[in-house]
C-alpha cells in the first residue's frame, strides 16, 4: 500500500516522486522504531534521510549483496545515536548477511523485524551501530568523534592498498572513496580536530565528511558552548569545503557530491543545514525530538503531514524496495562483478599481489612470516624490552607487507620505526611508517579504521599517554579487531621525569579492559614470543607494555622457556620438588627481582617458586587444571612484584598475600634511587616471601 504525497509541503525537492516516497519511509522506519523501544533519537533521522539517501542511491560505490567486496565505498554514521538512519537504509537496500569467513549468506542483515526490535535485547539494530554484529556497519560509533577518526583510518588504508596493489592495466583494483556523516557533537569533541588536521596535513582527497548543521545538541541550542566557524576552521585543516543549505535540497546535495568526487588533492567537508524535529508543523522543539520519542500523537501528525497513513506503523510502501533495487542494487552489483572479473585478469599478471590481497581480506598470514624472529643468549645487562621490540617488529615486518604503523611523535624512544622504509605522506601513499604527529586520541580512532579495512596497524606511545586514547582501544576490543598498541617507559623506571610521567594506573586499567591483550614481558625472548602470539591474532587487540631500563636476559638453559608466555603465566624457577612453600610472581623489570629473591631462599633452603606473568588475559584463557598446576591451590604463601598499582593482585595472591607495588604516583628521582625508595629490590622481595611463609604457617 502506499500513501498519498502531501504536495502542499514538499519534504525534499526529490524530482522522483518515488525518491521522495523512499525518504519517507526512511523517517517513518525511524519514528515507529523510536516509539516502539521508548527510547533513542528519531530527529536526526528524520532531518537526514534526503542526505543518506542521495549518498546512497546515487553515489555510493556500494553492492547490497556483498557488503564486504573489497573495493566498496565506505559509509561511516560517527553520530550513532542516529542509527535508525543507517538500519532503514541496510534494510531497504536489502543488505545481505555475512558470516565470519566474509561470505555473504543471502539473508537481510537488517529485517523488518529487526527495525522492529530495534534497541531490544538480541536485536541486530542496538542502540549505536556495532560493528560484527550488523553486516553492512562499517565500524562501531557511538561515542562522538571516533566514527570520523575511524574514517580517517580507512582512507589512509585505501591509499596504501592503492599504492601497492594498482598496477598497470589495473589502476583501479583499489579506489575506493570513505564518506562519513559528522553532527556538532563530533565537530566539539576534540578527537575530531586531531583527524581533520592529519587528514588534512595527508591530502586525504578519497575522504569525505558530511557535516549536519543542525544547531542543535542535547542541552539546546549550540550557541550554548559552540561558536565555532567549521568552515574557516577546516580550510584552515587544507580541506576543501562545500556548503548545502537545506538538507532537503537534493539538486544542491547532487551538486556537492559531485564536487568531492572532483577534487583530487584534499579531503572534503560537505557542511550541510537542517533542521532536526521533523515533526507537524505544530511542533517545533527540537531538543525534545532529539531526546526522545515523538509520541503517538506526534507520531499521526506527523504522518499526516508526510501524506502518510496514521495510523499504519513500519510500513514500507508499494515500490520502495524496487527503487532501491534498480539504483545502488542495480549499479552496486554491475560495478562488483566487474571488479571481480577484472581481479581475475589481476591475479594471471601479479598472482603474489593477489595472494596479498586475498590474505588481507581474510586476516591470513604469508608463509614464513616469522622466520626472522630472533632469539636471545642470556646477558646480565641485557637490553631495554623497548629496544627488543623494535628489533623484533622489524624482523616480523619483513615478511608481512601489511604490517604498517608508527608513534604519536615518539617513534625514536618506542624504537617502532620500520627500518629501510618510507614514511607514509602526502603524495607518497607507499610508506609503512606512520606519522601521527602528538595526537594520541586520533591515533587511536585511525588505528581502528585502518584494522577494518584489514591491514594490520600498530600504533606506539609512552605508556603514561595510553590514557588519551582510552576509549578508541576499547572500541578495538569492542570491535574485536586486532590492533596493535606498543606502550613504552612503562614503570617509576622513567626516573627524573617524575609523577606526571611515570604510569601507576594505566596497567591495571589497560588489563580491566575485556579482551585485550595486555603483555609485560620480562626479557628479550618473551617480547619475541610475545610478538610470536600477538601477530596471527585475527579478532584481538594487543597492548605491548615495555621498558626503557635495560631487563636482564634470562638464561633459558637454567629456568623456562621463553614460549611460557603463550600461555599468559608459567613456572620459570622451582622448587627442586616441584612443592614450592612460597610463590614468587612478577612481570617485566620485576620478574628478575624475583628470580634473584628466588635464588637467595634457595640457598637458605626455603622452597620457591618463581613465576613469571606477563598477561593475565591468556592465563585465563587457560583451563583450570593448567592454572592450578601453575598457581597451586594450596600453596598460599604468595608475593606479587610489579611497579604499578597493586590494584588486581589480590585475585592472584589471595586475601592475605603480599603485593610490593606503587601507592603513590611515584617522584622524580634516578631511577636506582627511586627502586630503594618504593622497595623494588631483591632483598624486599626475598623479605616478604619469608613473612608469607611465616604467616601461613600459623
Amino acid at each position: 500500500m502506499s500513501p498519498e504525497r502531501n504536495t502542499k509541503q514538499p519534504v525534499s525537492s526529490a524530482k522522483d516522486p518515488m525518491d521522495a516516497l523512499a525518504i519517507n519511509t526512511m523517517r517513518t522506519l525511524a519514528m515507529d522504531a523510536v516509539q516502539a523501544a521508548n527510547s533513542g533519537h528519531p530527529g536526526t533521522p528524520m532531518a537526514l534521510a534526503p542526505v543518506a539517501y542521495c549518498l546512497w542511491q546515487n553515489h555510493l560505490r556500494y553492492d547490497p549483496g556483498d557488503p564486504v567486496w573489497p573495493n566498496r565505498d565506505r559509509f561511516v554514521l560517527s553520530c550513532g545515536h542516529a542509527s535508525m538512519l543507517l538500519y532503514s537504509l541496510l534494510h531497504l537496500a536489502g543488505v545481505k548477511s555475512v558470516n565470519e569467513d566474509y561470505e555473504a549468506l543471502g539473508t537481510p542483515a537488517v529485517s523488518l523485524d529487526d527495525i522492529k526490535k530495534f534497541r531490544q535485547l538480541h536485536s541486530k539494530c542496538p542502540g549505536h551501530p556495532e560493528y560484527r554484529l550488523t553486516s553492512g556497519v562499517e565500524t562501531t560509533t557511538g561515542p562522538l568523534g571516533q566514527g570520523v577518526g575511524n574514517s580517517v583510518g580507512m582512507a589512509i588504508a585505501g591509499r596504501w592498498l592503492a599504492s601497492r596493489y594498482n598496477q598497470p592495466g589495473f589502476e583501479d583494483i583499489i579506489d575506493y572513496n570513505v564518506y562519513a556523516i559528522c553532527s556538532d557533537g563530533d565537530m566539539m569533541e576534540g578527537i575530531s580536530h586531531e583527524a581533520a588536521s592529519i587528514a588534512g596535513h595527508l591530502r586525504l582527497s578519497n575522504l569525505c565528511w558530511v557535516y549536519d548543521n543542525n544547531r542543535i545538541t542535547i542541552e539546546g541550542s549550540t550557541e550554548l558552548a559552540f561558536t565555532d566557524d567549521v568552515a574557516e576552521r577546516f580550510m584552515a585543516y587544507h580541506w576543501n569545503v562545500v556548503r548545502v543549505g537545506d538538507a532537503n535540497d537534493i539538486e544542491l546535495l547532487e551538486r556537492a557530491y559531485h564536487t568531492f568526487l572532483e577534487t583530487n588533492d584534499r579531503p572534503t567537508l560537505i557542511i550541510v543545514d537542517s533542521h532536526i524535529a521533523w515533526g507537524s508543523p505544530n511542533k517545533q522543539d527540537t531538543a525534545g525530538a532529539h531526546g526522545e520519542p515523538l509520541g503517538e500523537d506526534e507520531i499521526r501528525l506527523t504522518k499526516k503531514f508526510y501524506g502518510w497513513p496514521e495510523d499504519q506503523k513500519f510500513l514500507v510502501p508499494d515500490g520502495v524496495y524496487e527503487q532501491f533495487r534498480k539504483k545502488i542494487g542495480r549499479r552496486g552489483k554491475e560495478l562488483r562483478d566487474a571488479w571481480f572479473q577484472k581481479l581475475e585478469g589481476y591475479k594471471a599478471k601479479y598472482p603474489a599481489l593477489a595472494d596479498e590481497l586475498y590474505k588481507i581480506q581474510h586476516r591470513e598470514l604469508p608463509d614464513g612470516w616469522d622466520k626472522d624472529i630472533p632469539s636471545y643468549p642470556a646477558d646480565p645487562k641485557g637490553q631495554a624490552s623497548r629496544n627488543t621490540s623494535g628489533e623484533v617488529l622489524n624482523a616480523v615486518a619483513k615478511n608481512l607487507p601489511w604490517l604498517i604503523g608508527g608513534a604519536a611523535d615518539l617513534a625514536p624512544s618506542t624504537k617502532t620505526l620500520l627500518k629501510n622504509v618510507d614514511s607514509f605522506e602526502a603524495g607518497s601513499y607507499g610508506g609503512r611508517n606512520m606519522h601521527f604527529g602528538i595526537r594520541e586520541h586520533a591515533m587511536g580512532a585511525i588505528l581502528n579504521g585502518m584494522a577494518t579495512v584489514k591491514v594490520r596497524p600498530y600504533g606506539s606511545g609512552f605508556l603514561i599517554f595510553s590514557d588519551y586514547g582510552k576509549t578508541p582501544i576499547r572500541l578495538a576490543a569492542i570491535m574485536e579487531l586486532p590492533v596493535i598498541y606498543v606502550f613504552t617507559h612503562d614503570s617509576i623506571g622513567v626516573g627524573e621525569d617524575g609523577p606526571t610521567h611515570q604510569p601507576i594506573e594505566q596497567l591495571p586499567s589497560l588489563r580491566a579492559t575485556p579482551g585485550l591483550m595486555v603483555i609485560r614481558p620480562c626479557d628479550a625472548n618473551e617480547v619475541a614470543e610475545a610478538w610470536r602470539v600477538v601477530i596471527p591474532q585475527k579478532h584481538k587487540p594487543a597492548a605491548f607494555i615495555l621498558s626503557r631500563q635495560n631487563l636482564p636476559t634470562l638464561d633459558r638453559s637454567k629456568y623456562a622457556a621463553a614460549s611460557g608466555l603463550a600461555k599468559g603465566a608459567y613456572v620459570l624457577a622451582d622448587a627442586p620438588d616441584g612443592k614450592p612453600d612460597v610463590i614468587l610472581m612478577g612481570t617485566g623489570s620485576e620478574v628478575s627481582l624475583c628470580v634473584e629473591a628466588y635464588e637467595t631462599l634457595t640457598k637458605e633452603g626455603v622452597k620457591a617458586r618463581v613465576v613469571s606473568f606477563p598477561c593475565w588475559e591468556l592465563f585465563e584463557d587457560q583451563d583450570q587444571a593448567y592454572r592450578d598446576s601453575v598457581l597451586p591451590p594450596d600453596v598460599m604463601a604468595r608475593v606479587s612484584v610489579e611497579q604499578a598499582s597493586s590494584f588486581g593482585w589480590a585475585k592472584y595472591v589471595g586475601a592475605r598475600g603480599a603485593t610490593i607495588g606503587m601507592r603513590t604516583y611515584g617522584a622524580s628521582a634516578p631511577l636506582k634511587d627511586l627502586l630503594k625508595e618504593f622497595g623494588f629490590t631483591a632483598d624486599r622481595v626475598a623479605e616478604e616471601a619469608r613473612k608469607q611463609i611465616e604467616l601461613h604457617a600459623r
